[in-house]
């Protein structure tokens, strides 16, 4: 996994939801839980980036991210929907990976590289697979700490 942010085992989760508001807060859940965050506030950054534009990406993925206040560096966690469901995704399919990313509330460049780290990942369409068909946390967290060994262009 690329050194630009960090990731643990307890910021990975798959789960059940209904629409968007659904999958936000259940991503800012898992950040709190992973990060000793607190939800709501996060909630509310993820919600004040989406209205600028959806984060749907494209491809079934979704980067949510937003900069948050008591970080000191940037954090991701990752959720797989159990079911496809609507983001607003700039090619307008549905969404079952959501890689969120948190950074510190003054990084600039940072979060840039970050973001940009984690686009190239799910750009790969071999990783995107593997990670819809991993059968557990376990097994995500473990592709995910693995794909610095392998090119991803």
């Amino acid at each position: 996994m690329d050194a630009l942010f960090a990731m643990k085992p307890e910021s990975v989760a798959i789960v059940d939801a209904a629409d968007k508001q659904d999958i936000l807060q259940n991503l800012s859940a898992l950040f709190a839980r992973a990060w000793d965050l607190d939800a709501a506030m996060v909630l509310e950054h993820l919600d004040e980036r989406e209205k600028l534009g959806s984060t749907g990406f494209g491809r079934g993925v979704a980067i949510p991210h937003a900069r948050i206040p008591g970080l000191s560096r940037p954090v991701t966690a990752l959720l797989r929907l159990r079911h496809p469901a609507s983001f607003n995704a700039a090619d307008g399919l549905p969404v079952d990976l959501f890689f969120g990313l948190l950074s510190p509330e003054n990084s600039g460049a940072s979060h840039l590289h970050a973001l940009a780290a984690i686009s190239r990942l799910m750009r790969d369409e071999d990783i995107r697979e593997e990670l819809r068909d991993a059968p557990h946390e376990e097994a995500i967290y473990g592709l995910l700490t693995n794909v610095s060994d392998r090119s991803v262009a």
